[in-house]
């Protein structure tokens, strides 16, 4: 769990691929990352709304494994194959 955070972290240091209202997109080595910009962290993790901000810029992540996780910036979601 602690290399998925490192990786995370270092993935989070690099230029985003994409913004939307509420979330910076990343690509990184585990899929793509959404960010989330509000300063609190939701108590869900709030997948529906990342899914359809997704499509601003050009990804569709409908039908994508996901998972999250808490990192020093915010929390992370994680869509994958």
């Amino acid at each position: 769990m602690k290399d998925t955070i490192n990786l995370l972290e270092d993935a989070l240091d690099q230029p985003p691929i994409g913004q939307t209202k509420s979330f910076i997109w990343l690509a990184t080595p585990m899929g793509i990352a959404a960010l989330c910009r509000k300063s609190n962290s939701p108590s869900i993790p709030p997948y529906e709304e990342a899914i359809k901000e997704g499509v601003e810029v050009a990804i569709d992540l409908s039908r994508e494994e996901r998972e999250f996780h808490q990192t020093e910036q915010g929390m992370v979601l994680i869509f994958y194959s």
